[in-house]
């Protein structure tokens, strides 16, 4: 028969730390605890297979339950020497959830259970003291209520809050034993007739509605929100632990208390923590009371006296057990204590939650004092977590005021006037202005203007849309696909949910990291990286296997990229330098002219520009493999087609407008993202990949030639789907290349490779490989041909498909393993076994999350290409991959 409830108390124990599965991570830190001799009170835990048989069959226990919980109250009721329900010598306890993943504040707690009018004399004849019995009482009707009966916690509250202004008093310290009393009645008079029936009065009927109401908010709201915020599944269930009671709130001799043992922001070693005298444990948290500080390590002028003064001998032995308990974990330490009549007693220890600062301090420092191992390090840390590390945050104490919520696109915190095209965003930020770019969607014509603004906001797109790509790899504060906002260009201005209208010059904040838009200017903080951040980075590094390059299309965002660790570039998008004023009139000229001769005078016109942008990046990344991909868009993406920017390109350029019209309409494409691209505009047009070609291997026989550098280009043609093609491109590059290399009398060698972003090239990876000495995978775009889903569009409805857990994550965030992901698996062993030496790697978005780059390791990619502020995170996530397979 299962075993579905565990004992612990006075040292022995029936379960473990390393059961969380099973116990949650409160009953098995519970059971450890103990199995150590620390204080713990004696109680029990109902196991998390409990949770998944309550769901399972309609919200009922499985049988035999009751019987267990019978035998094991039974247990405590004898190591305590009280009883369950007795009026003379009463045993209550506290009813607590416990899941496997640590989350803070998101389930519900009972507190002094086994009260009612006959225990509560008891509890008066066991300590003495009627106000502390009558205070236990109040506040287990008020939490009851609230949790198990569902009733609106501000009920009760403001009884509570009208007696203390009645009594002109402000702490609920100052409320005599009369008050009190008098209070409970108010209560179970008004929970009567609230809710039409009476306050429970026998205490297995509260012990099992208890239970009930703990399993049952590992379905509320909150519960479900946070579970899908930290991607914790639904079906790992929480725990329930029924414990003794033991009382901060008995007097002053008396406390309760939270703390870290460490500083779960900073990371500095020292015991961060706060307490309340005379109180129980929701007081520290709830706010309605100020906490003081545990120690004197940070004490200032006017501060609250510490318990290091105030109690001192149970701050020693605290002190000492922050010691016992880092030494056992090998880990920080969140911890909850009580001290009842100068006695310390344990209830809580769990892994502290801390921010990516912490996290590193931490790891690199118990490193130090030999607690645990380099790698142990490495593991520590969440690679996403460092992306607080690389951008502006917003500061956790300022006031926000919250008018939409968009997709969390790109992290980091920004503030600016609000403007609604690229060239605003510019000719503000040449005049010193911070703006925010808003746009009902951007196109790479806007690159200027996110360049310029400070952040950039968008009613639609996704996680991998151009905004969101774009702001990534530039390190901009990104919200995107953002529904709660109605764009309204002709009024320059913007409306939120709520109704309220920002114009062009109101000031609103980002958060790129949390999708939040805020009202007027919130205040940031700067990131400032340690010499820990180092540390760490150069431990995964030694570890890993797998490279990781960036994503770049500027000698600036290259540096950038370098100076966080990127090993070349992965991805540099040559059609985002077309845009640039002083070309895109030439580029246009080009997809105007009538005839072949027309368009190569106008791409000669853009050769030099080309060359200078190949030479700027090859001088970044000295040494270093330069992956540029040939020009990808369609062609139409270049032209205007608003009416009145067409009149106003034709008089720009001299042609008529129904030219410049009647161009525009032929270029036009229903789907464009399958139409005239890539390598299909090569073959039909191949002087615009000759002049591309020719550009680089100027920009790289200069290099070598005049600074002696060692260059490799490697020469990426996109959206191959038939070798045919590629075939037909590759002979005419290499024409081009060595045509090049020949006149300027160097040795330079040169790749020329593909993208594989369709399901046919991943399929036929193994002919394709035949004219390919490389294969980068565009997860991006290979994931909207596997899916059928268009990035852009699929904003209105991914979110409900992730909420309803159709799809499991956004497959344009973390990489599809099992549909997309096998199709990049075949094309590596495809490819492999055509080519055994070709180099494999990728460069979607899908390069700088961190489930996504171990997959890349398991299935042996070469590297990962992602934007320049993901490249750490890829490189700790490639380091961890490593260590996981041990």
């Amino acid at each position: 028969m299962a075993k579905y409830v565990y004992f612990f108390g006075n040292g022995e124990a029936e379960g473990r730390g390393n059961m969380k599965n099973l116990l949650g991570g409160k009953g098995a830190n519970l059971a450890e605890m103990t199995s150590i001799d620390l204080p713990v009170p004696a109680g029990f835990t109902l196991t998390t297979e409990v949770c998944t048989e309550f769901y399972k069959n309609d919200r009922n226990y499985p049988t035999g339950l009751e019987a267990e919980v019978n035998q094991n109250l039974a247990r405590v009721e004898q190591l305590m020497d009280k009883k369950f329900g007795d009026s003379q010598n009463p045993l209550l306890v506290s009813v607590r959830s416990g899941a496997r993943a640590s989350m803070p504040g998101m389930m519900d707690t009972v507190l002094n259970l086994g009260l009612n009018d006959e225990t509560v004399q008891g509890v008066i004849a066991q300590s003495g003291d009627e106000r502390f019995a009558y205070d236990s009482y109040r506040r287990f009707i008020q939490m009851y209520a609230n949790v198990v009966l569902d009733m609106n916690g501000d009920i009760l509250e403001h009884i509570l809050e009208k007696m203390k202004a009645d009594r002109g008093v402000e702490e609920d310290t100052a409320l005599t034993a009369a008050d009190l009393k008098e209070m409970v009645g108010l209560f179970k008079t008004k929970v009567k007739e609230e809710l039409g029936h009476a306050f429970p009065m026998d205490p297995k009927e509260q012990l099992w509605g208890a239970i009930g109401a703990v399993f049952s908010s590992w379905m509320n709201f909150r519960a479900i929100t946070y579970r899908k915020l930290n991607n914790i599944p639904a079906e790992w269930g929480t725990a329930v632990n029924v414990q003794s009671m033991v009382y901060g709130n008995m007097g002053d001799d008396c406390a309760t208390g939270v703390a870290f043992t460490r500083d779960p922001s900073t990371g500095e070693n020292y015991f961060y923590g706060e307490y309340l005298v005379n109180a129980q444990g929701e007081d520290v948290v709830a706010g309605t009371r100020t906490p003081q500080p545990i120690n004197k390590a940070k004490h200032q002028p006017g501060d609250l006296p510490a318990m290091e003064d105030v109690l001192p001998e149970c701050y020693e032995q605290l002190a000492k057990i922050r010691d016992i308990l880092e030494k056992h974990y090998l880990d920080m330490q969140d911890i909850e204590f009580t001290i009842e009549k100068h006695k310390l007693y344990m209830l809580q220890t769990r892994n502290g939650k801390r921010t990516a600062k912490a996290a590193v301090k931490i790891a690199v420092d118990m490193v130090a004092e030999g607690l645990i191992s380099k790698n142990e390090a490495i593991m520590r840390v969440a690679p996403e977590q460092l992306d607080q590390l690389l951008h502006p945050s917003l500061d956790p104490d300022a006031v926000k005021i919250v008018v939409a919520k968009g997709l969390p696109a790109s992290p980091g915190a920004a503030c600016g006037e609000v403007v609604f095209s690229a060239d605003e965003a510019e000719e503000a930020s040449k005049i010193g202005l911070k703006v925010i770019l808003v746009r009902v969607e951007t196109s790479p014509e806007d690159i200027h203007g996110m360049h310029a603004a400070q952040g950039i906001l968008t009613a639609r797109g996704g996680m991998t849309s151009h905004a969101a790509v774009v702001a990534r790899g530039m390190g901009k504060s990104c919200v995107a696909g953002c529904g709660d906002i109605k764009v309204d260009y002709a009024n320059q201005q913007f409306v939120a949910r709520n109704g309220q209208i920002f114009k062009k010059g109101d000031v609103i904040t980002l958060d790129g990291s949390t999708g939040e838009v805020m009202q007027g200017e919130v205040a940031t903080v700067q990131p400032e990286l340690s010499g820990e951040f180092g540390q760490l980075m150069e431990w995964a590094d030694l570890v890993r296997r797998m490279k990781v390059r960036t994503n770049a299309d500027t000698p600036h965002d290259s540096q950038v990229a370098r100076d966080f660790g990127a090993e070349g570039i992965g991805l540099c998008r040559t059609e985002h330098m077309f845009f640039e004023g002083d070309r895109i009139a030439a580029v246009r000229e080009m997809i105007l002219s009538a005839d072949v001769e027309g368009r190569k005078r106008a791409l000669a016109k853009i050769l030099p520009m080309q060359k200078s942008d190949f030479l700027g990046l090859f001088q970044v990344m000295k040494g270093l493999p330069v992956t540029i991909r040939l020009l990808d868009p369609p062609l139409h993406e270049f032209l205007p087609h608003a009416d009145k920017d067409i009149e106003a390109l034709a008089q720009e350029m001299s042609v008529s407008v129904s030219v410049l019209k009647a161009k525009v309409e032929s270029l036009h494409e229903f789907n464009p993202m399958l139409g005239h691209r890539g390598c299909r505009l090569a073959v039909t047009y191949p002087e615009i990949y000759d002049m591309q070609v020719q550009a680089i291997m100027e920009a790289a026989c200069e290099l070598v030639k005049n600074d002696g550098f060692d260059i490799i280009p490697e020469i990426m043609i996109p959206l191959v789907c038939e070798v045919r093609e590629l075939a037909i491109l590759r002979a005419n590059a290499i024409r081009v290349a060595d045509e090049v290399i020949a006149r300027y009398g160097v040795e330079v060698t040169y790749l020329i490779g593909t993208m594989i972003e369709l399901p046919r090239a991943a399929l036929t990876a193994d002919v394709i490989a035949h004219e390919a000495e490389f294969f980068s995978f565009g997860t991006n775009d290979l994931t909207q041909t596997t899916y059928g889903l268009s990035r852009d569009d699929a904003g209105r409805f991914l979110p409900f498909y992730v909420e309803h857990e159709i799809f499991p994550t956004d497959p344009f965030v973390a990489i599809d393993q099992e549909g997309v992901g096998q199709l990049v698996k075949m094309g590596c062993e495809l490819g492999r076994k055509t080519r055994p030496d070709i180099k494999l790697g990728i460069c979607g978005e899908h390069g700088g999350e961190s489930s996504s780059v171990k997959f890349c390791h398991r299935i042996g990619l070469d590297y990962v290409s992602c934007s320049p502020f993901r490249v750490p995170i890829a490189r700790l996530a490639a380091a961890q991959a490593v260590l996981e397979e041990e």
